[in-house]
C-alpha cells in the first residue's frame, strides 16, 4: 500500500505508454482526503481533523467533488484512449462498474453525472481527467469504510446538502459490504480483475517505478496541495443542476474584471483559466458585457465545463 500520489502518478505514466489497449487497474491507500483540481482545500477538508487522526490529503487533476478513502474503500483507475467524446466514455466506463456490481448480485444503477448507487444508495463517485490522446478515469468503491472519518474529514457545504435535501452524508452512501455481508474484499477484487481485465496483464519493470515515483512528486508541492488564495470582493456559491457546485470569486477595480476564479466540482473538459478566466479580464463587470466578451472566444463554455451554457456561465458570475 502506497501514498495516493504514487497511484495518480501511475495513471498519467500509464497514459503516457504508447499503447492503445485500455487500461485499468485497483488500488488501497491509508486514510486520505482526495480533493478536486478547482476546489477550496479550506471549504471541502476539515484539516484539523485530518491532522489530529493521521489522515492526509492532496488534491488530484481531475474535477469532481471531495472523497475520503482507506484500506477498505477500493479505488479503481482506467485509461482509455481519447475516442469520441468525453460523455460517452464517462458513461461507458460507470456502465461497466454498474454491469459488473449487478452480474455480482447488487442491485446496482448508474446516476446523475459520476455516481453508481446500490440499493439508491451512492456507492461509488468517479471523476475524468482528460489528456491529449488518453483519458483518465478514476473513482471509489465503497466496499467498507471508516464512516466516522468519512464524515468528519470533509466538509461539505450546506448548499451540497441542502440541494440533495439530506441531513448528513450518512444518509446518502453505503457499502458494498453492508448489502452483502458474506462478500470478502479479495474475491470481490479479483471479481472486479476478471470482470474488467480477463487474464490480460502488464508488468511494470523497475525503470517503470522510478519513473512513477518521480512523477508523484509534484503532488506533495505546498503550493499544489493547497493552491493560490484568491481575492473574495464578490463571492458566493451556486449550484447548477447537473453541472456542480460553483463557489465564485471575482476581483473587480473600477468596475472591471479583474480576476476570477471558479472551483467547485464541476468537471473541467479543457483549460478553463486559459480559455474562459483570463479572457474576462478587463471587461465590464455587468452580464450584458461578459456576455459579449464570451461570444468573442473561439471556445463555447460547454466544451471548457461540461454541460455549462453560456447563459448559465453568465448567471455564475452575478449574485
Amino acid at each position: 500500500m502506497r501514498p495516493l500520489p504514487f497511484y495518480l502518478a501511475m495513471e498519467e505514466y500509464l497514459a503516457g505508454l504508447q499503447c492503445d489497449d485500455e487500461l485499468f487497474f485497483m488500488w488501497q491507500v491509508a486514510p486520505t482526503v482526495i480533493f478536486g483540481r478547482n476546489q477550496r482545500i479550506e471549504s471541502e477538508v476539515d484539516v484539523d481533523y485530518c491532522k489530529s487522526h493521521g489522515i492526509q490529503f492532496f488534491r488530484r487533476k481531475s474535477g469532481g467533488g471531495c472523497v475520503y478513502a482507506d484500506g477498505d474503500n477500493i479505488m479503481f483507475s482506467a485509461i482509455m484512449p481519447r475516442r469520441g467524446d468525453v460523455s460517452t466514455l464517462f458513461s461507458r466506463y460507470t456502465r461497466m462498474v454498474v454491469d459488473m456490481l449487478c452480474s455480482l448480485g447488487f442491485d446496482a444503477c448508474a446516476s446523475g453525472r459520476n455516481d453508481v448507487l446500490v440499493g439508491g444508495r451512492k456507492v461509488s463517485g468517479n471523476a475524468v481527467y482528460m489528456l491529449p490522446d488518453k483519458c483518465i478515469i478514476h473513482g471509489t468503491m465503497l466496499f467498507d469504510t471508516n464512516l466516522q472519518h468519512m464524515i468528519n474529514a470533509i466538509s461539505p457545504s450546506g448548499a451540497k446538502l441542502d440541494a440533495r435535501g439530506i441531513s448528513s452524508v450518512r444518509s446518502r452512501i453505503t457499502t458494498l459490504r453492508s448489502n452483502m455481508p458474506g462478500l470478502d474484499i479479495a474475491e470481490f477484487k479479483e471479481y472486479a480483475r476478471q470482470s474488467f481485465c480477463g487474464e490480460e496483464q502488464l508488468a511494470l519493470t523497475p525503470s517503470d517505478m522510478v519513473g512513477i515515483y518521480r512523477r508523484s512528486l509534484e503532488y506533495y508541492h505546498p503550493s499544489w496541495i493547497y493552491g493560490d488564495s484568491v481575492s473574495d470582493t464578490h463571492s458566493h456559491v451556486r449550484r447548477i443542476e447537473g453541472v456542480g457546485e460553483f463557489r465564485v470569486c471575482v476581483s473587480t477595480r473600477l468596475d472591471c474584471i479583474a480576476q476570477v476564479s471558479l472551483s467547485g466540482d464541476y468537471f473541467p473538459l479543457d483549460d478553463v483559466d486559459r480559455l474562459l478566466l483570463r479572457p474576462l479580464h478587463g471587461c465590464r463587470y455587468n452580464p450584458e458585457a461578459v456576455a459579449r466578451r464570451l461570444a468573442e472566444l473561439p471556445a463555447d463554455t460547454s466544451a471548457v465545463i461540461m454541460s455549462l451554457t453560456r447563459d448559465e456561465f453568465v448567471s455564475l458570475l452575478f449574485e
